[in-house]
């Protein structure tokens, strides 16, 4: 999964063109130390998109002594410069910005349409209008072009690899360059593409999977403990571990096996700064939701959500992101507003039963515990 290739190199050729002797290629672009400024206490807040992260999460979370994230995803360049705007105004404190890299549209529209199809129950019960399953790059070169002419301390990249020539880019004015890997061949190829880090994604993560590419069963994939081992031996980068951690003990655990830092999600769900719609944080709480699972019923693209009945109904949805999740966003939209658990997206991390709704603050205070 790449970027679109020869628009994207004239947009920022300019930007790069300079002599590689002034900047070396390297496998291991920074070390832990020098990172270690960015996240004092080993705790980065997770980018979660769709409405959970929000400028007073990343906010509350900077003041704290974390690296937190704005979350770029589903929305156009104009808005994620107004939430980095009123970040700054707020903090003095270094934060991180998230965009995901666009893929290519389906390969397969007639099992895309006949999923569409499939979801007209769901769509009446919840009284909206049925959604398009139409492919779109999210705003990608508005962004970026928004990112480099404002840098935030880091630039993330998930579902996918940006090329060199943009992380140079990146380099160029300040920001530390880390992309989402949830395999060691792919952070081999973001060690390739000159990363300063590595967001290595476990399978116990909640959300969306971070994998170049979205094909094969939804289900596959690494523990983070057995996968920050196997990154290791591909690649010195520094790692920020993320999957499942919603504790100090598994903070510890991951700092132990080699990690730079830990990152949270789910563990900041139902906090009072988090976005997250009053339902899913409910849900969270709910004795009826006992287990989470890899679906791409949601999406089109495999995520890890609380198991409600949506789900149960519509186990084979094909590899269409986003295609599917445009199709999907209104019948997800008005399930919420109706209050409606079995028809949302309830995405959360398999820790999801030991979130709390405590202060963002205190959150990481409890995940820092004694390391």
């Amino acid at each position: 999964m790449h970027p679109p290739g020869p628009p994207f190199r004239r947009l920022f050729s300019r930007r790069t063109r300079r002599s590689r002797a002034d900047e070396p290629r390297r496998i291991r672009a920074m070390t832990p130390d020098p990172l270690r400024a960015l996240w004092p206490r080993r705790i980065v807040v997770a980018p979660m998109a769709g409405g959970p992260s929000t400028v007073a999460l990343v906010v509350a979370a900077a003041n704290a002594g974390a690296l937190a994230f704005l979350a770029g995803g589903y929305k156009r360049a104009a808005d994620l410069t107004s939430e980095i705007n009123a970040v700054r105004a707020s903090t003095a404190e270094a934060f991180g910005v998230n965009v995901f890299v666009p893929g290519s549209s389906t390969a397969w529209p007639a099992g895309t349409a006949a999923y569409v199809e499939s979801l007209g129950p769901d769509i009446e019960a919840v009284g909206a209008a049925p959604g398009r399953p139409v492919w779109d790059d999210d705003d990608w070169a508005a962004k970026i072009s928004a990112l480099l002419a404002n840098p935030p301390a880091v630039v993330s990249f998930t579902f996918g690899c940006p090329p060199r020539d943009l992380v140079e880019a990146f380099r160029a004015v300040g920001s530390v360059v880390s992309v989402t890997v949830t395999s060691p061949q792919e952070a081999v190829l973001a060690a390739g593409a000159g990363a300063d880090c590595l967001c290595v994604q476990g399978i116990e993560a909640g959300a969306h999977r971070g994998t170049f590419t979205n094909y094969g069963p939804p289900d596959t994939g690494v523990e983070l403990l057995a996968l920050i081992i196997e990154v290791a031996r591909v690649t010195d980068l520094p790692q920020i571990a993320a999957g499942g951690i919603m504790t100090a003990r598994s903070v510890a655990a991951v700092l132990d096996a080699g990690a730079a830092a830990a990152q949270c999600g789910t563990a900041f769900l139902r906090c009072p700064e988090s976005g997250a719609h009053p339902a899913h944080k409910a849900a969270l709480a709910d004795f009826r939701f006992t287990s989470t699972r890899l679906t791409r019923a949601f999406s089109g693209r495999p995520a890890r959500s609380l198991v409600n009945q949506f789900m149960l109904d519509h186990p084979e949805a094909p590899a269409a992101y986003p295609e599917i999740n445009h199709a999907t966003r209104p019948l997800r939209a008005a399930a919420a507003q109706r209050g409606d658990l079995d028809r949302m997206s309830l995405y959360a991390g398999t820790g999801f039963k030991q979130a709390t709704a405590r202060p963002a603050a205190e959150i990481i205070d409890d995940l820092v515990g004694k390391t």
